[in-house]
């Protein structure tokens, strides 16, 4: 009878056939452990049915109709059977190394349902593009370091998470509203019930494309998605604490990003350039103080240039 596996991998997937097959390749090729690979298909419309058959017995399909990040999420967990799950976007790729690194650190730290570690964003031919992110590092207990940001932390991206199953059932499952960005869920609520590892090395990397969010320059548009999310998600988060009879809440008004974007978009209430830089420089949500200075920087030198308005609206011009 074959030995359970370590460790589940949960790739999720929607018109991203193109870039699936690199994930799901690094995915089966991790060194010295034993895990399964579950490959959600979320409804798409290109050629990743296809893909993901030519893989056969090797990895566990899932095929739903489309529902949004989330729901791939929950039912690729849901099909997964190992006590430790990590997580992978369709167009991300890991090094061969970083599954026995995460299982390692689950078993030094069992407190610990949530471990981490840096991403290499990189171009898709493999060049890195930037420095890995984060470039601050968190660990331990974040619940009070989060309540006092207004959730704001550096936190990571799908592809460098995995969580211990008891914390998954603890936080549970991912709520349908978060149809894009789901580890907002993993990296807003998942530390609120559990302690969190974060290792140094990048084991993964993140490609550098035009996605939903990346964008080399921020327009009108995307900030006021991004303050959209930020505020949703602290309303998710808050109902999360209430329900179960946590103190303490997220406010908005400690979140320096989204206070940053409505000064840039000229929103009521926004809190004045005074309150915004005092925030930038004392903000819980960046621990290291040389970087909060290096954000108070790049933050004047952004509220120097107007935010251009988004693509649609500058075509139909």
């Amino acid at each position: 009878m074959p030995r359970a596996p370590d460790i589940s991998v949960v790739i999720n997937n929607y018109n991203y056939g193109s870039f699936l097959p690199r994930a799901i390749d690094t995915a089966l090729a991790q060194r010295d452990v034993r895990a399964e690979i579950v490959v959600v298909d979320d409804g798409s419309t290109d050629d990743s049915h296809a893909v993901i058959a030519g893989y056969g017995d090797r990895i566990r399909p899932v095929l739903k109709p489309n529902g949004g990040q989330a729901s791939a999420i929950n039912a690729g967990v849901a099909a997964s059977t190992a006590p430790l799950v990590a997580f992978l976007d369709a167009d991300d790729w890991w090094a061969p190394d970083k599954l026995s690194a995460v299982v390692s650190a689950f078993r030094q730290a069992p407190r610990a349902g949530l471990v981490y570690h840096r991403l290499q964003p990189s171009l898709s031919d493999g060049t890195p593009a930037f420095r890995a992110i984060p470039r601050s590092l968190c660990s331990g207990d974040l619940s009070r370091r989060l309540v006092r940001s207004g959730g704001r932390w550096p936190y990571p991206m799908t592809s460098s998470l995995s969580v211990r199953r008891s914390a998954w059932d603890d936080a549970g499952a991912i709520p349908d509203r978060f149809r894009i960005s789901a580890d907002a869920w993993l990296t807003g609520v998942v530390p609120f019930v559990t302690e969190v590892v974060a290792l140094p090395e990048a084991l993964g990397f993140y490609r550098i494309h035009n996605n939903t969010w990346f964008r080399q320059q921020d327009d009108r548009q995307m900030l006021a998605r991004r303050m959209a999310h930020w505020a949703a998600t602290a309303d998710v988060t808050n109902a999360f604490l209430a329900e179960r009879g946590r103190s303490g809440r997220l406010r908005v008004t400690d979140h320096l990003d989204y206070q940053a974007a409505a000064l840039r978009l000229g929103h009521e209430g926004h809190p004045g350039l005074p309150r915004l830089l005092w925030l930038a420089l004392t903000t819980p949500g960046e621990p290291n103080p040389l970087r909060r200075l290096r954000e108070t920087q790049r933050l004047v030198s952004g509220l120097r240039h107007p935010v251009p308005d988004s693509p649609q609206t500058r075509d139909a011009t």
